[in-house]
């Protein structure tokens, strides 16, 4: 086969035709982008701002809402403009920073909700020693370390995908560069690749959920001997949100990584991949805002504040 010149771009085949029901599910798409954009350039600037919020579980929970604005920032501005100027081909330098970056993210998002699991843990079967069992050293150490594995797992990726000669058959049924999908352009044997590839999604993905459902076992087992309706109302209300962000985020991601080849479907990979780099981004902050009272309170005397300067300046 006819290899591809290693100067010419890939092209992005997108998710959306120039239809107008798929004008229309493109318009809601972007709304919804640039709400997530808002929703945790807002999270990140009440935590920031509001004295009351600088604990560890807060510090965590600005990180998760920093990687959600950074994977809707690199991914969905290049979507847009393919589709609104019909120019859909990417450099392979773009396209491997687009595999970084979201593999950077995505990573790190799964052993950042692992350590937002012990936060949870630490917090409601040892509230008197919190200070001592998540003090800040150790979640500085959690943080840096969730987005070094993060990065070395996506620069490992994207070098050796880009790595591969690619064939005369260089267009990406997708709407962004994904490890798997270009994979499967290369005119090489790729299995070695691939099975390391599966090795570390086990590594990213199933040991961080392993963790995680152990750490609300625990919490679990801890509040059912409590034998207390309200402690377990409170458990709860403590850590729902945090649960539905974890099945939010590892269903889609084992779903596209840890499928056999024989049933991927790139209509499926791409409605996947939609949902947890669009729509699961706007959906963290409305969770923990809706789910936290001193969230809640914080945009609170946040909006009090705007109203008040508002005032003293129209007077």
């Amino acid at each position: 086969m006819e290899k591809r010149n290693a100067t010419s771009d890939f092209i992005l085949l997108g998710i959306f035709k120039h239809t107008r029901s798929h004008l229309f599910l493109f318009m809601m798409v972007l709304t919804m982008a640039i709400a997530s954009l808002m929703a945790n350039a807002l999270m990140l600037l009440l935590i920031l701002l509001d004295p009351r919020l600088h604990r560890p579980m807060y510090f965590l929970l600005s990180q998760l809402s920093l990687m959600d604005l950074m994977l809707v920032s690199s991914i969905v501005p290049k979507m847009a403009a393919a589709y609104l100027t019909w120019n859909k081909s990417i450099s392979p330098a773009g396209c491997g920073l687009q595999i970084f970056v979201s593999l950077t993210l995505g990573g790190g998002e799964s052993f950042l909700l692992a350590a937002m699991s012990y936060d949870r843990y630490v917090a409601v079967c040892h509230p008197l020693r919190y200070p001592v069992l998540l003090n800040w050293p150790l979640c500085i150490q959690m943080t840096l370390g969730s987005w070094f594995l993060g990065a070395a797992d996506g620069l490992m990726q994207a070098g050796t995908t880009l790595s591969f000669p690619f064939c005369s058959a260089h267009e990406i049924d997708h709407f962004f560069c994904e490890a798997p999908m270009l994979v499967r352009l290369a005119c090489a044997d790729t299995s070695v690749f691939e099975n390391v590839m599966y090795v570390c999604c086990v590594l990213m993905l199933l040991i961080p959920f392993s963790f995680i459902l152990t750490s609300y076992g625990l919490i679990l087992s801890a509040v059912l001997h409590l034998h207390s309706q309200e402690a377990l109302k409170k458990a709860f209300a403590t850590c729902s949100s945090h649960l539905a962000v974890v099945a939010l985020f590892y269903g889609p991601a084992i779903f596209i990584y840890m499928r056999p080849k024989s049933y991927r479907s790139a209509n499926h990979d791409k409605v996947v991949s939609a949902f947890y780099t669009i729509f699961t981004p706007v959906l963290n902050p409305l969770i923990y805002s809706w789910r936290n009272s001193e969230v809640r309170e914080a945009l609170k005397r946040w909006l009090g504040k705007c109203a008040d300067y508002k005032c003293q300046q129209t007077y």
